[in-house]
């Protein structure tokens, strides 16, 4: 008999996935169509699925850059804020487009940090998710990068996208967060430097060590690095939930994981356990 291959128990209701700047805008700054029309598909499909479904979107300051034609994203705050705001109109319009040739209704939100730091408003956000998603609704959020600031005493900016999907994604008690990045996984040393890097399949804990693997920021677009996802997957851990980290170059993944392929960095508690071939 040969080795039976170790198969992730993936029960999930309530999804939450997170995509990147890389993986929705070209190295140019064009928008990558295939991408987006390809996560439309998918994130329909579970929908019929009877699948519950919310979309953390990044990639409104890159799609601004490139509707500008600006070749740097600018270090002042509200030039930030402008490209945000001519930006998230563009891409929530592809993602009208793409999700409606599928017959998938979508709805946006746009939140700040205190929306989730005061109990009214953190219940009001909580019933609009409920309301989309009890009408098989996708819900796409992406931080209010418009008017979003940091201040001492009033918080606004969550700081990076993998942060917000974290947040999001412990609220609605959601069963997986999906991260898609530009790459495959959490790996022992930098792949883009070290051609022995491991992929690292599974992590229960993170600690210093861990974080002291990560390092380095992404791509001119976008703000987030492999520290952010770090953090993003501790705020699941220490809510005794699961994140799986995986390539976005091409969404149909999203339909691997969920059949429970060991693909990517899967991010658990200890007691979530494997399946033996789907047993």
């Amino acid at each position: 008999m040969g080795t039976q291959l170790s198969k992730r128990n993936m029960k999930v209701k309530r999804l939450v996935v997170k995509v990147g700047t890389s993986s929705l805008v070209y190295p140019s700054g064009g928008l990558n169509l295939r991408v987006i029309d390809q996560l439309a598909f998918v994130l329909s499909t579970l929908c019929e699925q009877g699948r519950e479904v919310i979309l953390v979107s990044s990639g409104a300051i890159g799609v601004g850059l490139n509707a500008l034609r600006l070749k740097e994203r600018p270090k002042e705050i509200s030039e930030q804020q402008a490209l945000a705001s001519i930006g998230q109109s563009k891409l929530i319009t592809m993602f009208n487009q793409r999700f409606a040739h599928y017959n998938q209704t979508i709805g946006q939100l746009l939140l700040t940090h205190d929306v989730f730091d005061f109990p009214a408003s953190n219940q009001h956000v909580m019933d609009t998710f409920d309301k989309l998603l009890a009408r098989h609704v996708v819900p796409i959020v992406n931080e209010n990068d418009s008017i979003a600031v940091d201040e001492m005493d009033h918080r606004t900016k969550f700081g990076d996208n993998d942060q917000l999907s974290a947040i999001v994604a412990t609220h609605v008690d959601a069963d997986l967060l999906i991260m898609l990045s530009d790459i495959e996984g959490f790996y022992d040393q930098n792949p883009l430097k070290h051609d022995d890097a491991q992929l690292i399949p599974t992590i229960h804990h993170i600690d210093d060590e861990t974080y002291a693997v990560a390092g380095g920021k992404g791509s001119r677009y976008g703000t987030g690095g492999m520290v952010t996802k770090l953090t993003a997957a501790k705020i699941m851990l220490e809510h005794d939930s699961q994140m799986i980290l995986a390539s976005g170059k091409d969404p149909a993944i999203i339909l691997d994981i969920l059949a429970g392929k060991p693909l990517g960095t899967w991010f658990t508690p200890e007691e979530k356990g494997v399946v033996q071939n789907g047993k």
